[in-house]
């Protein structure tokens, strides 16, 4: 996990904001580069500001909450399979979570996602298992377990963390009618659990924040979801390739094992309810984010463990059957191409000049790819090949290593991957920068720099999605400037540090008039001072 500097923009900005929070010891009001930032809830901010305290700060406590948030939702479907279907299903769906493209991957950067996917399986993990217990002790604490995860969800992302279960669950009811198994639901102390975790951060934040209640609740959760402003807009279809990809390297078992869940069709749909329910939960979550106008790819992610119990479940029946590698093999060919597939498309992309804009940056990984393309042919070829006296746990076994060798290869070669990290020039900053010193991100704003630096700056021309309403208009003014007064301040006595773009540099370097001190240099950015 600390193979790499923070991501840019993602990472750095929810590692600097629990970094702010434990540097200004107020816990309610969450701060990126010293701006009220509340786009979204603290528990994430809290999390890592814990692991952070607990293990010191670095990439790697970053990156462990995440994490942990992800082993325990290996675990809640590992549960959750065993409950519904026995060991050996919930052995599996557990084996399909962990070792998913995309839940595995997220597992390693520090988002909100992971957190508030793990939160809302809980929820709804909680709800189909209690939905299958008489009256008594074992029902009340899984409800009681709904009602804290769901209002965990909700100190993570907002109010889809109880709308969005609550819908799946509501629409599971209505299309089964499961109205005379959902009593006793243990609704009034359930409740005062719901609000006894999710509500006294909203209370507190409200009553020192004017106006936090109207950019919340109606821009950050409505108007963000139904309009295309925001920067986020993609096609109707954006989440299927993503889905199907993510889903790597189980995408072909898919088909099969959701026919073999829903056997019998709408008609039986009530002999098997805890199926159909997985099928509601991943099938409403991946239409109610299509339909958003705001996507990113790991909006996805709450879909996971549901396909996993749902594969784990179809794996553990296979595995049971004499013909269980027969059975498999449609889906193992699946997986061999998109091996082939993916193995091709990192030999074209380090080879092929242009597809990768960085000559010198593409020759750095071209020894990746053809180890990554190694991998995944080596990986399809054992696991389409029957062998042993457990062909099929062998083929399964086969995807699930190639996968993990796949991502711990990736991980070690994000340094090269991903150039946009600003760390060195943090670093070079912190012994540079003195007190009363100013520092000025010049048409951009690089996150990271300011937990690395672990100082705020201004910025010139550009105020990214920081939510300056609610700075100080006096501060806003004297933190957030044009060119023109960059200009004076750069000319004046003080002493003034940029950090730039290096295309954004090179118009100032190009003035004659613009003298400056180059003192450090990333593969993307600039460090440099009015002074020596």
């Amino acid at each position: 996990m600390g193979s790499a500097p923070l991501l840019n923009p993602d990472e750095g900005r929810y590692a600097e904001v629990p970094r702010e929070m434990v540097a200004s010891g107020d816990w309610v009001t969450p701060r990126l580069n010293g701006v009220p930032y509340f786009e979204k809830p603290p528990l994430m901010y809290w999390a890592v500001a814990a692991c952070e305290a607990a293990f010191g700060p670095s990439e790697w406590s970053v990156r462990l909450a995440p994490a942990l948030f992800g082993i325990a939702g290996i675990l809640a479907a590992y549960g959750a399979g065993r409950r519904l279907y026995g060991r050996e299903a919930g052995f599996w769906s557990a084996v399909v979570l962990g070792t998913s493209l995309l839940f595995l991957a997220l597992g390693h950067i520090v988002t909100l996602d992971m957190a508030v996917s793990v939160l809302m399986s809980a929820t709804l993990f909680c709800f189909i298992l209690g939905m299958k217990e008489a009256p008594g002790r074992a029902r009340r604490w899984l409800f009681y377990g709904l009602y804290a995860s769901a209002a965990l969800a909700t100190l993570t992302k907002g109010l889809m963390g109880f709308l969005v279960t609550g819908a799946v669950m509501f629409l599971w009811v209505l299309l089964l009618g499961q109205w005379r198994k959902l009593w006793p639901l243990y609704l009034p102390s359930g409740v005062l659990i719901f609000l006894a975790i999710a509500a006294p951060w909203h209370f507190l934040v409200s009553g020192r924040n004017p106006g936090w209640a109207h950019f919340y609740f109606i821009y950050e959760h409505f108007q963000r979801y139904s309009d295309t402003g925001h920067g986020r807009y993609q096609p109707f279809w954006f989440f299927a390739p993503i889905l199907l990809l993510g889903l790597f390297p189980w995408t072909g078992f898919l088909w099969s094992a959701f026919r073999e869940a829903l056997a019998g069709g709408w008609s039986r749909r009530k002999e098997n309810p805890a199926a159909w329910f997985l099928a509601i939960w991943a099938a409403f979550i991946f239409f109610f984010f299509s339909y958003s106008k705001s996507k990113l790819i790991p909006y996805i992610l709450p879909v996971f463990p549901a396909l996993a119990v749902i594969i784990g479940r179809w794996l553990a029946a296979t595995f049971e059957a004499k013909d269980s590698f027969a059975r498999m093999r449609t889906g193992l060919r699946v997986f061999g191409f998109l091996c082939g597939l993916i193995a091709a498309a990192l030999c074209v992309a380090v080879l092929r000049p242009g597809v990768i804009r960085d000559a010198a940056q593409a020759a750095e990984l071209r020894p990746y790819a053809f180890v990554l393309a190694a991998i995944l042919v080596a990986g399809a070829m054992r696991a389409m090949i029957q062998r042993g006296q457990a062909p099929a746990r062998g083929a399964v076994t086969a995807m699930a290593g190639t996968l993990v060798v796949l991502v711990g290869v990736l991980l070690f070669a994000m340094p090269i991957i991903d150039v946009r990290s600003t760390k060195d020039l943090a670093v070079a900053a912190r012994s540079a920068v003195k007190p009363g010193d100013r520092v000025y991100h010049y048409h951009g704003f690089f996150h990271d720099f300011t937990y690395y630096s672990g100082g705020e700056v201004g910025l010139v021309n550009y105020t990214d999605e920081l939510e300056l309403q609610f700075l100080d208009p006096s501060e806003k003014a004297a933190r957030f400037i044009d060119d023109s007064e960059f200009r004076r301040q750069w000319a004046g006595p003080g002493r003034v540090f940029a950090v730039a773009r290096i295309r954004d540099a090179a118009g100032l370097f190009a003035d004659p008039d613009f003298h400056y001190h180059l003192l450090a240099t990333g593969p993307h950015h600039y460090l440099f001072s009015n002074q020596p």
